[in-house]
């Protein structure tokens, strides 16, 4: 689908505060209620608007350990292993990337505890043959919301 500039300024408006109305989504960029409202369902259909969220700290929920976790795969079963991956608690992304290694795993957790636990069932895991985990020591940036 080829977005227009009313598509990405209706898109910016919801990333800043996805709770805003049709109205005043309409008023801010300068268009129809109605303009706004097709848009907003032609992009919901297409996949590009896959669902509305509030942004959490969730340093405050107590979840203070973030980790990037590298792990190397057997030949043939990456698309297996990174699906019970995704399944894992704490577990906030996974990649397949180009590289050493396979894919990369971003997870966070409320205790040392909690990521030993995640590490060895990672481990014990089939065709998992390595894995090596950074913990971030602090975050200058954590947001996946591009202004495009």
């Amino acid at each position: 689908m080829q977005l227009d500039d009313v598509d990405r300024r209706i898109i910016k408006e919801y990333l800043e505060d996805a709770r805003r109305s049709y109205r005043e989504v309409a008023k801010r960029i300068g268009v129809a209620v109605g303009t706004v409202l097709s848009r907003i369902k032609r992009l919901e259909e297409s996949k590009i608007i896959r669902g509305y969220s509030a942004i959490i700290d969730y340093s405050k929920l107590g979840y203070d350990i973030t980790v990037v976790t590298e792990i190397v795969v057997s030949k043939g079963k990456l698309v297996e292993v990174e699906e019970e991956v995704a399944k894992m608690p704490g577990v906030c992304a996974v990649y397949d990337v180009t590289g050493e290694t396979d894919a990369i795993v971003i997870a966070k957790f409320k205790d040392r505890e909690s990521l030993s636990n995640f590490t060895k069932g990672l481990l014990k895991m089939p065709h998992v043959e390595r894995t090596n985990t950074h913990v971030v020591l602090s975050t200058a940036k954590e947001d996946f919301n591009l202004l495009i």
